[in-house]
């Protein structure tokens, strides 16, 4: 039995600290998929919040353990999309790099310094993955949470597929496209910056 079986196993018996123990493994997970999809904490504290709830009532009842996480991704970027049609979706600001950067895991694995590194090479370095996380921001939602679940979050595209309801082709097809739209923006904020 894997882990994510067994986690499932604990909560349909209804094991103390069962969602907790579930919770500890993926909200920051969730909260980083919502934060990068939605670009707002407070958004992305909804997403999690919403999913974990969804969970609550829904996890005893989940057919497949192995379907754990793409199920769990599917209910996030339900979320997000209802935070679209309500229409607090778009970022009113953009945020910062302490914002995205933080020492913790919610907004992907942080950056060892390196010590031996020119001041110069760690601020290009950090424009650099601001010029990422802007180019990111920048594709149509649809692509964006089909690059983050595939790039970021490490997903097959059989999850991704499963967790967006979509067929692997057309995850595949979007993921291309996706990653057309920010190479351009890439290569154009680059050249801003050169400028």
């Amino acid at each position: 039995m894997n882990d994510e079986s067994e986690l499932l196993d604990r909560i349909r018996r209804d094991a103390p600290g069962a969602f907790d123990d579930f919770v500890s493994r993926f909200g920051d997970r969730i909260f980083g998929f919502g934060l990068r999809v939605c670009g707002e904490r407070e958004d992305a504290k909804d997403v999690l919040q919403e999913t974990l709830i969804q969970a609550y009532r829904s996890l005893a009842r989940l057919e497949h353990p192995g379907a754990l996480k793409s199920w769990l991704y599917r209910v996030a970027a339900n979320a997000c999309r209802m935070k679209r049609r309500k229409g607090k979706f778009e970022p009113a600001r953009e945020l910062s790099l302490d914002e995205l950067v933080a020492p913790d895991r919610r907004a992907g694995p942080t950056q060892i310094p390196d010590p031996g590194a020119l001041p110069d090479e760690e601020l290009e370095r950090s424009q650099t993955g601001e010029i990422i996380r802007t180019a990111i921001g920048k594709i149509p939602v649809h692509y964006r949470m089909v690059l983050i679940l595939r790039d970021m979050e490490q997903l097959s595209t059989k999850e991704v597929a499963e967790a967006l309801d979509l067929a692997e082709p057309a995850v595949k097809m979007r993921l291309h496209r996706a990653r057309l739209m920010v190479k351009r923006e890439l290569e154009e904020g680059l050249a801003r910056g050169a400028a």
